[in-house]
C-alpha cells in the first residue's frame, strides 16, 4: 500500500500508517457520479460490522468539492474518517482506474484484494455490501435467494422469448433439474462455464438431465446471437433481460458467470459465482447428477483434499450440521485477530496443513479454509484414506486439542459440541433460529477455572512467588475492588463477580461481604486467573498440577478465553483484539512452566506489537502537503 494521507473532511490530519496493525477497507469514490449513493450505502453497512471484526474503513472522497464531498459524507453518515482528495491527488497516486474503487489491506498495510466499479456500471447498494463482505473474510448476509444452511429457497420465475423466437417458462419445466445461467457474451470465464456444461449435460441420461437456460446480462440480442453463434455455444435457449428484472430477482448484479442449479421442485440447491477451472467442472458434475436423479459421479482429488463443497453434495445434512460448529469459523478467528499468516495458529484452523495438497500459506487455498470434513475424517474421507483415525477420533483430535491450546479438553464432552448426530435436530429449525444458533457460537465458554478446590486468596501465594505477587500489586487488577467503591457500585453483585475473588464460591469473597472486611479477596486476585489454591498451597501438596500454569498456554486460545469472562464486549469492547499487548504489559511469570525450575529471564521477554509497529510506521510514514 503505497504512503497516503491527507486532511479530512473535518478538518484532521491522518495517514494510512496509522491504521496499520489492523486490517483496513480503503474506499475511494467520487460523490458526484451516479453510482457514488449505491456505494455509499453499501460501505456504511460495512462500516456497521468494524469494531466486531476488527477492522477500519478510510474514505478518500475525490474529484468534487470540498463542500460537495461533505454533503454527501453528511447525508450518507458516514461515522469513519475520509479523506478530501478534491485535487484527485490521491486517486493519481494510486492510479485508480474507476471512479468508485474498494481496496482491502491487511496488518501490514500490503493490498490484499481490490475491486471498482465503473461510472455507468448500475450497481446496487446490496452487492456493494456484499463485495466488501467477501473482500473483508465477512460471513455473507443472508438472502432470500441463496441456498444456505439447508434452506432451498424457491426459484423465481425465468420467462421469455429467446433470440430464436421461441417461449421459455421456468414453471413449464416443474418436474425437471434446471440450471440458469447469468452471463456476460464477451466474458471468458462465462465462455469456459458454458462450454463445461456443453460436455457435461450429454453425459447424464436424457430424462435426468437438467435443462439449461441462459440470462444475457446486457440487453443487445445480435452481439450476443453472433458471439454465441461463433464460439459454438448456441446450443441453449438465451434469454434477454431488458430493465434487469430477472437479475435483480435472482441477486445476480455482481460478477458473472452465476449459476444457480434448481431441483425438480423448483427450489435451489446450489449456486455459484465465477468460474474455477480447476474445482468447478468435477463440482458441478457432481451437483448436475445430484439435481437430476442420476447416479453421482464420486469427483474426489486424487492427490489432494477436496474441501467441503465436495462432500456436501452427497452429506448434505452432515454439511449443513458442520456449519452450527466452532469448527466452520476456525480461519474467521484468525483472519478477525490478525493471524492468518501465523503458520503455529493456521496449522489447526485449516484442512491438511503441511501435507500434499493441503493448505499452504504461500498459496492459500479458500476452499480448505477452517476445520472441515478432511480435518476429522482424512484426505478424502473413508472413499481415499479408509485407514485414517484408525485408533478412533480422540487421538485425530488431541492432534491440536492439546494443553497449550485447549484448555480442559475432554473428548466426551467436547464431541457432542460437532457431533453431526446431536446437531440433527437444528435441522428442522427456522432459518433464523438457525443463524442465532450460529450468532451464539462466539459466546465464549463459561466455567473454565477448576472448582473442586477451595480459594485462598492472593496472601497465600505471596511467600513462594513474591515476584509475580510483586508484579500483580503493582497492576489494575490489584485495585479493582477500589474501583467499585469510588463509583459506589461496592455493593453490586454483578459488578463484584468480575471485581473480586471467587465472589460466592467455596473461601472466595462471599455474596453478601463487605469489601473492607475481605481486603484480600476484594480485587482480582492470583486465583481469579489461575484457579483456586487450596490444594496448591496445602501441606505435602504437589506443585506441578495442582493449580493453573498460563505460561505455557497460548495468549489467544486459552488466556483470551479466561480474560474474557470479565472483560467482554459490554464491559470492555475490543479487548480481544488488543489482548497480546495487555497480556504483555502485566506478564510476570518467573518459573518454567510444568518443571518449578526459575525461567531464564530472556526467554520470557515479549517485544509488543505497538514495538514493532513503530518501524512500520516510519517506512509508512509520509506527512501531507500543507
Amino acid at each position: 500500500m503505497p504512503a497516503i494521507g491527507g486532511i479530512t473532511l473535518d478538518d484532521r490530519k491522518i495517514q494510512a500508517s496509522d491504521l496499520l496493525g489492523k486490517r483496513f477497507v480503503l474506499y475511494i469514490f467520487n460523490p458526484e457520479i451516479d453510482v457514488a449513493p449505491a456505494s455509499a450505502r453499501g460501505v456504511k453497512a460495512l462500516a456497521a460490522l468494524r469494531a466486531k471484526n476488527n477492522f477500519e474503513v478510510l474514505g478518500v472522497a475525490t474529484g468534487a468539492r470540498r463542500t460537495v464531498s461533505q454533503a454527501f459524507v453528511a447525508e450518507h453518515g458516514f461515522d469513519f474518517p475520509v479523506i478530501d482528495d478534491s485535487s484527485a491527488r490521491i486517486a493519481s497516486q494510486l492510479r485508480t482506474p474507476v471512479p468508485i474503487l474498494m481496496a482491502a489491506v491487511d496488518g501490514e498495510g500490503y493490498v490484499t484484494q481490490t475491486i471498482g466499479w465503473p461510472e455507468k456500471s448500475g450497481i446496487t447498494d446490496d452487492a456493494v455490501e456484499k463485495a466488501a463482505r467477501e473482500m473483508m473474510r465477512l460471513p455473507a448476509a443472508p438472502t432470500p435467494i441463496h441456498p444456505v444452511l439447508g434452506e432451498r429457497p424457491q426459484a423465481p420465475e425465468v420467462a421469455g422469448t429467446d433470440l430464436s423466437g421461441k417461449p421459455f417458462s421456468l414453471a413449464a419445466l416443474r418436474g425437471r433439474a434446471v440450471v440458469v445461467v447469468f452471463f456476460l457474451h464477451t466474458c471468458p470465464h462465462c465462455h469456459h462455464a458454458l462450454g463445461f456444461l456443453k460436455k457435461a449435460l450429454p453425459k447424464i441420461p436424457e430424462e435426468q438431465r437438467p435443462v439449461l437456460v441462459g440470462v444475457s446480462v446486457v440487453d443487445r440480442a445480435y452481439a450476443v446471437r453472433e458471439r454465441m453463434e461463433s464460439d459454438g455455444l448456441d446450443f441453449f435457449p438465451i434469454l434477454m433481460d431488458p430493465g434487469g428484472a430477472m437479475q435483480d430477482a435472482y441477486a445476480a448484479n455482481g460478477g458473472v458467470p452465476v449459476l444457480v442449479l434448481i431441483d425438480p421442485e423448483g427450489r435451489i440447491v446450489h449456486r455459484s459465482t465465477g468460474w474455477d477451472d480447476e474445482r468447478d467442472p468435477p463440482l458441478w458434475q457432481m451437483w448436475l447428477a445430484k439435481a437430476g436423479g442420476a447416479p453421482v459421479p464420486m469427483l474426489l482429488h486424487r492427490t489432494g483434499y477436496s474441501g467441503n463443497q465436495f462432500c456436501g453434495v452427497c452429506h448434505q445434512d452432515e454439511a449443513t450440521t458442520w456449519q452450527f460448529t466452532k469448527h466452520a469459523y476456525a480461519f474467521d478467528t484468525l483472519v478477525k485477530h490478525g493471524e492468518a499468516r501465523n503458520p503455529e495458529c493456521v496449522s489447526c484452523h485449516v484442512v491438511g496443513f503441511g501435507q500434499d495438497g493441503g493448505f499452504d500459506l504461500e498459496k492459500p487455498s479458500r476452499h480448505l479454509e477452517a476445520v472441515g470434513c478432511e480435518t476429522c475424517h482424512g484426505r478424502g474421507g473413508p472413499h481415499l484414506s479408509p485407514e485414517f483415525a484408525k485408533d478412533g477420533y480422540p487421538s485425530t483430535c488431541v492432534t491440536c486439542h492439546d494443553e497449550k491450546h485447549s484448555l480442559g479438553f475432554d473428548y466426551a464432552t467436547f464431541h457432542p459440541k460437532i457431533s453431526h448426530a446431536a446437531a440433527t435436530p437444528l435441522l428442522s429449525l427456522s432459518l433464523d433460529e438457525k443463524l442465532a444458533r450460529i450468532e451464539a457460537l462466539g459466546a465464549r465458554r463459561k466455567a473454565l477455572m477448576p472448582t473442586d478446590a477451595a480459594y485462598v486468596g492472593s496472601d497465600a501465594c505471596q511467600s513462594c512467588h513474591a515476584a509475580e505477587y510483586e508484579t500483580w500489586a503493582q497492576g489494575g487488577h490489584a485495585r479493582a475492588g477500589e474501583t467499585l467503591e469510588k463509583e459506589g457500585q461496592a455493593g453490586n453483585a454483578e459488578c463484584l463477580t468480575c471485581h473480586t475473588t471467587g465472589f460466592g464460591k467455596d473461601g472466595g469473597f462471599p455474596e453478601a461481604g463487605p469489601l473492607a472486611a475481605h481486603a484480600d479477596l476484594g480485587r482480582v486476585g492470583c486465583e481469579s486467573c489461575h484457579g483456586p489454591g487450596a490444594d496448591h498451597v496445602a501441606e505435602d501438596a504437589p506443585k506441578i498440577g495442582s493449580i493453573l500454569s498460563l505460561g505455557d498456554k497460548c495468549d489467544s486460545c486459552v488466556i483470551l478465553k479466561i480474560c474474557g469472562d470479565c472483560h467482554d464486549d459490554a464491559n470492555d469492547p475490543g479487548f480481544e483484539f488488543e489482548v497480546q499487548d495487555k497480556i504483555d504489559a502485566q506478564r510476570h511469570g518467573t518459573i518454567e512452566p510444568g518443571t518449578g525450575k526459575p525461567k531464564d529471564a530472556a526467554a520470557a521477554f515479549h517485544v509488543p506489537d505497538s514495538a514493532v509497529l513503530g518501524a512500520l510506521e516510519r517506512a509508512f510514514a509520509e506527512d501531507p502537503p500543507s
